[in-house]
C-alpha cells in the first residue's frame, strides 16, 4: 500500500465529507448499533477518504489484527502524514479497533457487516425491502421523479432568494422553514423571512452539498424532537444504497419494516425530494404504505449528480453564464427562475428575453443586498463562480473597478452606526456634569460626552440607573 498520493495534509482534510465530523462525536455505542447495518457500513466506506478506504480494504478479509509496524512498513516515507490521519479518522470513528499504537484491526460489528454488504449476505432488510409491483397503479418513470425532485428542491432555494422581495414564491412546509432558520439560512426581518448572509452562501454551493447541509442540521435537531439518531442515520444510508429504477419496472419500497422513527421522516423527506409517496388507500392511513426513493436520495452517498436536470439551460450554469462588463452592466445567459431570483437579490434587471438577462449593477441595488445581510465578498464571489467562459480568459477575471466600487458602497453603509440611547443635558454646573458623568461611567453606558456643553450620550440599559442617580441626587438637595 503506498499512501503518497501527492496530497498535503490540508487537503487530505478537505477531502472528507461534512458528515464524518459529526459521526466522530457520537459514542462508541451508537456508532456500533449502526455498523450492525450493512448498508450503514457501505455508505459510512464510500464517505471516507481514499487512504482511509484503502486501510480497510486492506484489513476487511484478515481473521485477526496485524502488528501496526507492519502496516507501517508499506507507507512511503511522503505519505507517512497521510497514513496517520487516516488511522486517527478510523479510530475515531471506531472503524478500527481500540488500540491502534500496537496492532490494526477493523472492529468485530463493522467488519462482520462490510463482509455482508460486499458479498450480499446478512439481512437484506438493510437495503429496503420492496414492495410487490402495482398493475393498477404504476408507479413514475425516472423523468418524473427526477421533475419532482427538481420541483421540491428549487420550491426550497427560490423561496429562500424570492422572501422579503414582493414577489409571491410557493411557500414550503413549516419543517422546511424551520430548519431554515434554525440553520441561520434565513431569519426574520420585520415580520418576514429573508436570506442571510449565511443563505446567500449556501447558494454557491453544489446542490449535493446544500442537501447534506440541511441534513446536518436535521440530525442536530433529532434529540429535541425525540427521535432515534441511529435509527435516523441508518434510513438515510438505506436510502442511498436503494435503486431508483430497473429496466423492467420500478421497485417501490414497503414502510413495514421500517421503525416508528423511520416512518416518521418520510413525510419531512418528502418536503425536501429526497422520497416520492402516493396517496394512501385507506382514510385511516396518512400516507401510503409503499415509497419511491428518488435521486437526491440514491445519491447521498456518491459522487453521482443529485439533480442532473437541474441544469437545463444548456448547461450553463456550470460552465458558467454571467458576463460582466467595466460599465456595471450584467449579461446573464440563463433561462433558469432561480438564477434569475438569485440575480435579483444583488443586479438591477432592465431586460428579460427567453434566455437573457440585462441588468446592471447599481449603488441602490448593492445597498438592498446589504441590508439583506449580503456581504460585498459573497457577491463578488458569486459574480466570478458563474462567470461565463469568455470572461474566464480575461486576467484578472472580473474588471478591477467593478469590485472595488462594490466594496466601496459597502464601507459607505458601514461608515455611520446607529444606536440608541438617552442624551443628558442643561446640568446646572460643571460639578454636577462631572458626578453624573463619572457615575455612567462606572456602568460602563457613556457611548459619547461634550465637557464643553456638559452634555453626554449613554445606552439605553444605563438609563434607569442613570436617571434613578440623578433623582436621588436632586431630592437630597444637591
Amino acid at each position: 500500500m503506498t499512501a503518497a498520493t501527492g496530497k498535503t495534509e490540508g487537503q487530505q482534510e478537505r477531502s472528507l465529507h461534512a458528515l464524518l465530523p459529526f459521526l466522530q462525536t457520537q459514542s462508541q455505542t451508537s456508532l456500533t448499533r449502526m455498523y450492525q447495518r450493512p448498508s450503514s457500513c457501505l455508505s459510512i466506506f464510500r464517505l471516507l477518504g481514499a487512504v482511509e478506504r484503502q486501510l480497510v480494504m486492506n484489513l476487511l478479509w484478515l481473521e485477526s489484527s496485524i502488528p501496526t509496524s507492519t502496516m507501517s512498513s508499506w507507507v512511503t516515507k511522503e505519505g507517512k502524514t497521510l497514513f496517520d490521519d487516516a488511522l486517527a479518522w478510523l479510530a475515531r470513528l471506531h472503524i478500527l479497533s481500540n488500540n491502534t499504537t500496537t496492532k490494526l484491526g477493523l472492529s468485530p460489528a463493522f467488519k462482520t457487516s462490510m463482509r455482508h454488504a460486499i458479498t450480499g449476505g446478512g439481512a437484506s432488510v438493510s437495503f429496503g425491502v420492496p414492495a410487490e409491483p402495482d398493475e393498477k397503479r404504476p408507479a413514475p418513470t425516472i423523468d418524473a421523479l427526477d421533475a419532482y425532485a427538481l420541483e421540491r428542491w428549487e420550491t426550497i432555494l427560490h423561496y429562500m432568494v424570492s422572501s422579503g422581495t414582493g414577489q409571491m414564491p410557493v411557500k414550503p412546509s413549516q419543517g422546511v422553514l424551520f430548519l431554515l432558520q434554525r440553520n441561520g439560512l434565513m431569519a426574520m426581518n420585520q415580520g418576514q423571512l429573508q436570506i442571510t448572509s449565511s443563505g446567500f452562501q449556501f447558494l454557491l454551493h453544489t446542490p449535493h452539498a446544500q442537501l447534506w447541509e440541511l441534513l446536518l442540521q436535521y440530525l442536530q435537531m433529532v434529540e429535541e424532537r425525540q427521535m432515534d439518531l441511529v435509527e435516523v442515520l441508518s434510513f438515510l444510508f438505506m436510502l442511498s444504497n436503494m435503486e431508483l429504477g430497473r429496466v423492467r419496472a420500478f421497485y417501490e419500497y414497503s414502510t413495514e419494516s421500517l421503525s416508528d422513527t423511520q416512518r416518521a421522516m418520510l413525510e419531512d423527506l418528502r418536503d425536501y425530494g429526497l422520497i416520492w409517496q402516493r396517496k394512501a388507500k385507506c382514510i385511516f392511513h396518512a400516507s401510503s404504505r409503499r415509497f419511491i426513493p428518488t435521486r437526491l436520495a440514491t445519491t447521498l452517498t456518491s459522487s453521482v449528480p443529485p439533480l442532473p436536470t437541474a441544469t437545463h439551460a444548456s448547461g450553463a450554469q456550470d460552465q458558467g453564464f454571467i458576463v460582466l462588463e467595466t460599465n456595471y452592466r450584467i449579461y446573464a445567459y440563463t433561462d433558469n427562475p432561480l438564477q434569475t431570483a438569485v440575480l435579483n437579490l444583488f443586479v438591477f434587471v432592465k431586460s428579460r428575453f427567453p434566455n437573457l438577462v440585462v441588468g446592471s449593477i447599481t449603488r441602490e441595488s448593492v445597498r438592498k443586498a446589504l441590508v439583506n445581510g449580503i456581504t460585498a465578498d459573497q457577491i463578488i464571489s458569486y459574480l466570478t463562480t458563474y462567470a461565463h467562459p469568455q470572461m474566464r480568459k480575461n486576467k484578472p477575471l472580473l474588471p478591477v473597478t467593478v469590485q472595488d466600487q462594490i466594496r466601496l458602497w459597502e464601507l459607505e453603509r458601514n461608515r455611520i452606526k446607529t444606536q440608541e440611547g438617552f442624551l443628558y443635558t442643561a446640568f446646572a454646573s460643571q460639578a454636577d456634569y462631572e458626578y453624573v458623568l463619572n457615575y455612567a461611567r462606572q456602568l460602563d453606558v457613556v457611548l459619547w460626552e461634550n465637557a464643553a456643553k456638559r452634555c453626554f450620550f449613554g445606552s439605553v440599559e444605563g438609563h434607569t440607573n442613570i436617571r434613578g442617580f440623578i433623582e436621588r441626587r436632586t431630592g437630597g438637595g444637591g
